[in-house]
């Protein structure tokens, strides 16, 4: 199981302090769509992936990239600068390029955002994503950096950037939250910058093929409602991963296997896809170790700064670094939610907290933990490859809808001292095929994503 992060650790504690919700999410994918404006919606979507979209925003250096998945690259450098990596201690200089996207007013008021992007990043090259919102008193929060990035780890550390806040809203890894919701401040609209990385004089930079950001307000909630089942039983042939297998290995990645519920979840969804680690990406696994391709999962996810592999963007950018999928972070409001991706052939990647009791058959407690839904039972109990399980052939659990349902969907929760605490309001990571079919779109669209 996954242990209370540091960064996790704090949010907890900012937000069990407040009367008022806060939830994060996101998605899109080269068919990935923006949520539907209807009452009572509590997450709002806007993602840019197209060459249409591309080619609004204000570009400095950049320009679209035509071609079967459209991108944003650099064009011609629009100046240099020095970074000092403070995970290596390396100063370097870099050629970039900005991109800073259109406004989006959000059709939620919001306490949280969260960024999602995919993009290729060759060597010599990395990407920073920073968002900046506007309240909804008309004033505006600095550009907070929601990620400095690369697929690999040579030539920057992977990082989010402690510390940033303006004294009403704060960023805690990957989420921007409000940091007084019961006060009434929301995030009214907000835009991204993407800045693309590349070292001087070179030829080619990253191409970023998505980016985008969930905006939420989801209420306060001990319990959720409950959703009907849908009576028929669907469940998907996902690989099997136990992150347990890897207890002990490679402790400069948040400790080892026991703390990889993210990355060995990622890796199960990404090979449901057909997406394979290639021998070069494996080289540097010890051969003696099962299922390499969860260490390299979590070498490729891991967060400098948060010192883990459960950052969720990072998370989803991972996954889109293998050929023909989008990854992206979201909210969904319900089980109902969840079967219709079932049904339309997508698993999907649960965020949840819980007590030892809480979930039967679970067998831990975890202050949060990542596990893939594959499927559900005719009774509507939901299937799910659970990472935390002692061996591969052990993971596929059936966990109590109305149990599951709650500690994956509510917003507050008592720990094992009896404080309360926050939950995470529905988290989820979708990985869809950039070009996804008229099934999976449809489904992608009465969920909300699209």
């Amino acid at each position: 199981m996954t242990a209370p992060t540091p960064r996790r650790a704090v949010l907890v504690a900012a937000l069990a302090v407040a009367t008022a919700a806060t939830v994060s999410g996101g998605g899109s994918a080269a068919a990935l769509p923006s949520s539907p404006r209807g009452p009572g919606r509590t997450v709002d979507n806007r993602f840019w992936h197209s060459h249409e979209h591309w080619r609004a925003g204000t570009h400095r250096g950049t320009t679209p990239a035509a071609g079967a998945r459209p991108g944003l690259e650099i064009a011609t450098a629009a100046g240099r600068k020095e970074y000092a990596d403070p995970h290596t201690g390396r100063k370097s200089t870099w050629e970039y390029a900005t991109w800073t996207s259109p406004v989006h007013r959000s059709t939620v008021p919001a306490t949280e955002a969260i960024a999602s992007w995919n993009a290729r990043t060759p060597a010599g090259t990395w990407i920073q994503v920073e968002l900046r919102g506007t309240y909804t008193d008309g004033t505006a929060t600095p550009w907070y950096v929601m990620g400095r990035w690369a697929s690999g780890d040579r030539d920057i550390r992977r990082t989010s950037v402690d510390g940033q806040t303006d004294g009403r809203s704060t960023v805690w890894t990957d989420t921007l939250a409000v940091d007084a919701p019961a006060a009434g401040l929301r995030i009214a609209d907000w835009q991204l910058r993407l800045t693309l990385h590349r070292k001087p004089g070179a030829d080619h930079g990253p191409t970023v093929w998505l980016a985008g950001a969930m905006a939420s307000a989801v209420p306060d909630r001990f319990t959720v409602p409950a959703a009907a089942p849908s009576g028929t039983a669907h469940e998907l042939a996902v690989p099997r991963y136990s992150q347990e297998t890897h207890a002990g290995q490679y402790p400069e990645y948040d400790n080892g296997g026991e703390a990889w519920c993210s990355p060995t979840s990622s890796q199960m969804t990404i090979e449901f896809w057909g997406g394979r680690a290639s021998a070069a990406d494996l080289a540097w696994v010890n051969p003696e170790y099962a299922d390499p391709q969860v260490c390299h999962a979590a070498r490729s996810t891991y967060d400098a700064a948060y010192k883990g592999c459960g950052n969720w963007p990072f998370n989803a950018a991972y996954a889109a670094t293998y050929r023909g999928l989008a990854g992206v972070v979201t909210r969904l409001g319900s089980l109902t939610d969840l079967e219709t991706l079932v049904r339309a052939g997508i698993p999907a990647i649960t965020s949840q907290s819980f007590l030892p009791g809480e979930l039967t058959g679970a067998g831990y407690g975890t202050a949060g933990h990542l596990m893939t839904v594959i499927g559900f039972t005719a009774a509507g109990d939901v299937v799910a490859n659970d990472p935390n399980s002692p061996d591969n052939a052990s993971v596929r659990r059936v966990y109590q809808r109305r149990e599951w349902e709650n500690v994956w969907l509510r917003t507050k929760r008592h720990n094992a001292a009896g404080k309360v605490v926050s939950g995470t309001g529905g988290v989820c990571y979708l990985y869809v095929p950039a070009a996804a079919s008229p099934a999976q779109v449809e489904a992608l669209r009465t969920v909300g994503v699209l």
